[in-house]
């Protein structure tokens, strides 16, 4: 009972109205990516994932992956082969991909919005192209050219697909800690030896060969992170010439039985000196592989908003369906036994919520893929420069907080429904059961947290929030003495002046103290998120008073902004008043004395 409708007009309010992207494209002589096209490509996706993939959801969620422990075979839910047979034929695998490859080397923007219309209609299924999209951006920049035409060919054209094999059973995060061995052989290969779990698509029944990326150690590597290589370890073993021949030294031992996504198969996969090629330098792997990690961050944050929008849109759909209760200031529909749940404030909470988070996170997210378009395709030298260190920056914003406001969204969507939302036949416990992974796969809310505040704030001398806060002082500027927009640009430039506050106090106690950088790391990362958003809000009134637009479009926008500045924004305030009281409240309390 529960549908999925590829919301069309808001994607491209958001893409072209809000962001700009045609304008972008033509500019960085994408041409292609012409706005006709993009539009039958948004279309044609709609389609695919309304009709092929959204029926698989709760039937995917149902049967789960089944797996024979003697050969180590995973066997995918009904209709999941067949509808990635139609996603391999439609090209839809080399979408953004190098044309030199055979991809349509379309911008990772429209790529972006593509996928949030796959994880929406069937988040289970979107995870096996997932990480094929990391491998080619991977390969792309640190693969040699016979391990491109050998490995990234056949990705691109789906008959491949990719992993990332990080995690070990003893080290989760801590990758300084991995034991995985790579031998150097006399052909120039490796044998690599060791177990990785957690992964994502690591055996499966829809492609004919499977490419794993694998961290592990040379026999002379140091210690921790700084000894770690990266290797390309297929299912079938590949050459040098690109052909695939015998079965490799690589297996699946178990398949994880998981809270969600019981679609998406998460695999315990062994290496018993399987054959592999280095790529890039010795000692150097984790930098190649943070590439692929980056990519996935940005597409797990995707999935976030993904499900945030199916769970809103069925909650909306059911709030004006059902009836219970009667208005607060007396019968909206008299004509009729109970009015429906719309009318009442409450149920209005948690849908606006689910709105203003959605379509804002809808921004957000689109804004960043726009950078990785920047950062790849601009000629100016000092344009792209701009774009990779706002990209960093937004990277774990967008991940953290759109995962995060997925949780919340599907909470309060399930809520909606009341009992009906805690029984299967809504699919709203599906959803929710869905998107708890998001907070901690590819990095948890945490990591995020650490990397945002520690690494691309304060190491990097606050380069990408700098960018960013110009992009809010600009628009300040430009609207200060436009009085339709001063309800939403004078809060939104104070909300500004103390996230630049707020991060030089950060900075001066995490000099003195590194307790104080993990104590405040995840309400800043939070704080981060509620102002971007709020940003983005106040441009989509912005870009929706100046288009061509139906008067109840502008005025959606508008009070939703509205409701957002009202209601959500003032979250900021909790968060900052978490970071100013310091660690002391979180690190004094001796660890034998939490049970007393």
């Amino acid at each position: 009972m529960n549908s999925y409708k590829a919301p069309l007009r808001d994607i491209r309010f958001a893409l072209f109205d809000v962001i700009g992207a045609d304008r972008l494209y033509a500019r960085l002589g994408i041409e292609t990516a012409s706005r006709d096209l993009v539009d039958a490509v948004l279309e044609e996706a709609a389609r695919f994932t309304e009709t092929v993939l959204a029926p698989l959801n709760a039937a995917g969620d149902e049967h789960g992956c089944g797996f024979d422990p003697a050969s180590g075979e995973v066997r995918t839910p009904p209709g999941f082969r067949d509808a990635y047979a139609q996603y391999v034929e439609a090209g839809w695998a080399g979408l953004t991909a190098p044309e030199a490859m055979g991809g349509q080397a379309l911008p990772e923007s429209l790529g972006a919005a593509v996928k949030e219309m796959i994880d929406a209609a069937c988040l289970s299924w979107g995870n096996y192209p997932l990480l094929s999209h990391g491998a080619t951006e991977l390969l792309k920049q640190y693969g040699e050219d016979w391990q491109k035409e050998a490995f990234l060919r056949p990705i691109v054209e789906g008959r491949w697909t990719g992993t990332m094999c990080l995690t070990e059973p003893h080290c989760g995060s801590d990758l300084g800690l991995l034991k995985t061995k790579a031998e150097p052989q006399a052909d120039g290969s490796y044998t690599v030896t060791g177990t990785k779990i957690f992964i994502t698509g690591g055996e499966h029944d829809l492609a004919d060969n499977i490419v794993h990326l694998v961290l592990a150690r040379l026999p002379d590597a140091p210690p921790g992170t700084k000894g770690i290589s990266l290797f390309i370890v297929p299912k079938f073993k590949v050459g040098r010439d690109g052909r695939a021949g015998e079965r490799n030294a690589v297996r699946c031992g178990s398949i994880e039985h998981k809270m969600g996504i019981h679609g998406s198969v998460t695999c315990v996969m062994n290496f018993d000196g399987a054959q592999g090629w280095l790529i890039g330098q010795p000692n150097k792997g984790l930098n190649a592989m943070f590439t692929m990690m980056n990519t996935a961050r940005l597409a797990v944050g995707i999935q976030g908003l993904a499900l945030a929008d199916r769970a809103w849109q069925n909650a909306l759909a059911y709030s004006r369906e059902r009836l219970q209760g009667r208005a607060a200031g007396g019968p909206r529909y008299p004509d009729k036994p109970a009015d429906p749940l719309i009318v009442h404030p409450d149920i209005r909470r948690m849908l606006l919520t689910c709105k203003a988070l959605v379509e804002g996170g809808r921004m957000l997210a689109l804004h960043a893929a726009t950078q990785v378009d920047i950062a790849e395709r601009s000629q100016d030298r000092e344009e792209r420069e701009r774009a990779e260190a706002l990209l960093g920056f937004l990277t774990p914003i967008t991940k953290g907080m759109l995962t995060e406001w997925g949780n919340e969204c599907a909470y309060h969507a399930l809520q909606c429904f009341g009992g009906h939302g805690y029984i299967r036949e809504w699919g709203m416990e599906q959803l929710a059961r869905d998107a708890r992974i998001t907070t901690i796969y590819e990095g948890t809310t945490g990591i995020q947290a650490l990397d945002l505040l520690g690494r691309k704030t304060l190491q990097q001398q606050a380069a990408g929030l700098q960018l960013f806060l110009g992009m809010v002082r600009e628009f300040c500027k430009e609207n200060s003495e436009n009085a339709a927009l001063a309800e939403f640009v004078l809060p939104l430039a104070e909300a500004a002046r103390q996230w630049g506050e707020l991060t030089m106090e950060l900075g001066q106690k995490a000099s003195a103290s590194g307790e104080e950088l993990g104590a405040a790391a995840v309400d800043y990362l939070f704080y981060s998120g509620y102002v971007a958003l709020a940003y983005w809000w106040a441009r989509a009134v912005a870009a929706a008073e100046a288009g061509d637009h139906p008067a109840g479009f502008k005025a959606a926008k508008r009070e939703t902004a509205r409701f957002y500045f009202g209601r959500l924004l003032p979250r900021t305030q909790a968060h900052a008043a978490a970071i100013r009281s310091g660690a002391g409240n979180l690190m004094d309390l001796e660890p034998g004395l939490f049970d007393s």
